[in-house]
C-alpha cells in the first residue's frame, strides 16, 4: 500500500505542477484561467508538493495570501496527518 501512495502522491504532483505551469502560461497570454479552487483542490489532495515547486518556479501565485501561506500549511497538515496514521498503525 506504501508504494501505491508514492506512486500517487508523484502522479497528483507532477499534474498539480503541470497545472500551475499552464496557468501562468494562460495568465502572460491573457487567456481563459484555471480557478483558482481548482488549484487549491490539486494541492488538497495531495499535489501541494508540486504546488510548492511551481510557486517557486513560475513565481505563479506568490503574492496571494491564499496561496502563498495555503500551500504550505497544506502540505505541514498533510505530514501531520500521516505521521499521525503511521503511529497508529494505519499506515504503513
Amino acid at each position: 500500500m506504501t508504494t501505491l501512495f508514492l506512486y500517487y502522491i508523484i502522479g497528483i504532483s507532477v499534474i498539480t505542477f503541470f497545472v500551475y505551469g499552464i496557468d501562468k502560461y494562460k495568465a502572460k497570454q491573457q487567456q481563459w484561467r484555471i480557478p483558482e479552487k481548482t488549484l487549491i483542490m490539486l494541492a488538497i489532495i495531495g499535489g501541494s508538493i508540486g504546488a510548492l515547486a511551481a510557486m517557486r518556479i513560475f513565481r505563479h501565485k506568490t503574492l496571494h495570501t491564499k496561496f502563498r501561506l495555503g500551500v504550505p500549511c497544506i502540505l505541514i497538515i498533510q505530514v501531520v496527518c500521516l505521521y499521525y496514521l503511521q503511529q497508529q498503525g494505519l499506515f504503513l
